[in-house]
C-alpha cells in the first residue's frame, strides 16, 4: 500500500529517535564523542534508505 510503513521500518525509526536522543543526553552529560555522533549519523541514513526503499517498493 503507498504511504505506508511496514513493523521493520516503523521499529528502524524508533531506534533511530531513541538513539539520538541517547547520545544528546551521553553528549550533555559526559562531552561530546564524535564515533556516537558518527554511528547515529550513520543509523539515521540507513533509516532513510529504508523509508525510500520501502515507498519505491
Amino acid at each position: 500500500m503507498p504511504g505506508s510503513t511496514d513493523g521493520s521500518t516503523k521499529a528502524m525509526g524508533a531506534l533511530t529517535v531513541g538513539s539520538l536522543i541517547a547520545v544528546t543526553a551521553y553528549s550533555v552529560a559526559l562531552g561530546g564523542n564524535g564515533w556516537l555522533w558518527f554511528g547515529w549519523v550513520v543509523l539515521g541514513l540507513i533509516t532513510l534508505g529504508m523509508v525510500v526503499t520501502h515507498g519505491n517498493a
